[in-house]
């Protein structure tokens, strides 16, 4: 794709573009109650959903126990994101090609067929086509003169500033 691969990775790690631009994935996925959780080298996206659609079938011990989980989606800095669905499992490995082109590789493994056309990863090269879209119109903006930073928002860019405090400290800026 024609954009830096830090861009790729900011669309992953927030969630203000879902209802935007993801409309078939925001018509599974409950908004509301989507939740990030940082920890020191990666984080978790948890969606959960209302709709009588595919979850996860989860022990009784497990901390999401009795919840509507449709999809686990774990980031590891600085370039990996681990998608988990009720069928299986689909690996995003971002690789900068140079400052302004990037390389997305998809790797899906499936452990259940039967859910593969159900929940939120059900049509997951529409959701890919349509961030591709996204993330290069981002890249023109950033390029643009119009383009001003703000700040990040503490309930949906907690992913984003993680990524970008790591950015930072790696690079010792």
């Amino acid at each position: 794709m024609h954009a830096n691969w830090a861009l790729y990775c900011d669309n992953y790690l927030e969630g203000f573009h879902i209802p935007f631009v993801h409309e078939d994935l925001n018509s599974i996925l409950d908004y509301g109650s989507y939740k990030t959780e940082v920890y020191e080298y990666c984080n978790l996206q948890i969606g959960y959903t209302d709709e009588a659609t595919e979850v996860f079938n989860l022990p009784e011990d497990h901390i999401d126990y009795g919840k509507n989980v449709s999809a686990y989606y774990y980031w590891v800095f600085p370039n990996m994101m681990f998608n988990f669905y009720p069928w299986g499992l689909s690996i995003n490995v971002v690789k900068p090609l140079d400052i302004n082109r990037t390389k997305v590789s998809f790797i899906s493994y499936v452990y259940d067929p039967s859910k593969l056309n159900e929940g939120a990863g059900s049509a997951l090269e529409k959701v890919e086509r349509e961030d591709e879209f996204v993330v290069e119109n981002v890249q023109k903006g950033v390029r643009s003169s119009f383009y001003k930073a703000g700040r990040f928002s503490p309930t949906r860019e907690q992913g984003v500033h993680h990524f970008h405090t790591l950015i930072s400290k790696f690079l010792n800026i």
